[in-house]
């Protein structure tokens, strides 16, 4: 059985360890003690939580885009007829190509709050600290 840390939880979850603590002392989210008396949370208990908390944070919108990272927006490079636009999402970095038109008509400068959604027909899924990737002979 995968089990996390609570510091391992919060980087997952993208909130400090004192939010998972509380959570957990809410009875929010559920945590065991190691045989050193430190909190663990269970991986699957932690990923049913991870996604009702993405249920709730829906805006009710429809979409067939699952992935949606909400950010800030660090920089917006813009030439005659396009626009990159690189968002800071928590830990991570998401850049997006489109038209100069449409980064105006969105108002899309540093500071501002955006939400990247993206669809992809080519996802890499990797595991931290595999080198190599599984046959499947």
């Amino acid at each position: 059985m995968t089990t996390f840390r609570i510091s391992e939880a919060a980087a997952l979850l993208g909130v400090s360890s004192d939010t998972v603590r509380r959570w957990v002392d809410a009875g929010r989210l559920a945590a065991g003690r190691d045989e050193h008396g430190h909190r663990r949370l269970d991986g699957a208990d932690l990923a049913a939580f991870a996604r009702a908390q993405i249920e709730s944070a829906s805006d009710g919108g429809r979409s067939s885009a699952r992935n949606r990272f909400r950010g800030i927006v660090t920089e917006v490079i813009r030439d005659a007829v396009m626009a990159q636009v690189e968002i800071a999402a928590g830990p991570y970095r998401v850049v997006s190509l489109m038209s100069r038109q449409a980064a105006d008509e969105l108002g899309l400068e540093p500071g501002v709050v955006a939400v990247a959604v993206i669809k992809s027909t080519n996802v890499v899924v990797e595991i931290p600290g595999h080198e190599r990737v599984a046959s499947s002979q």
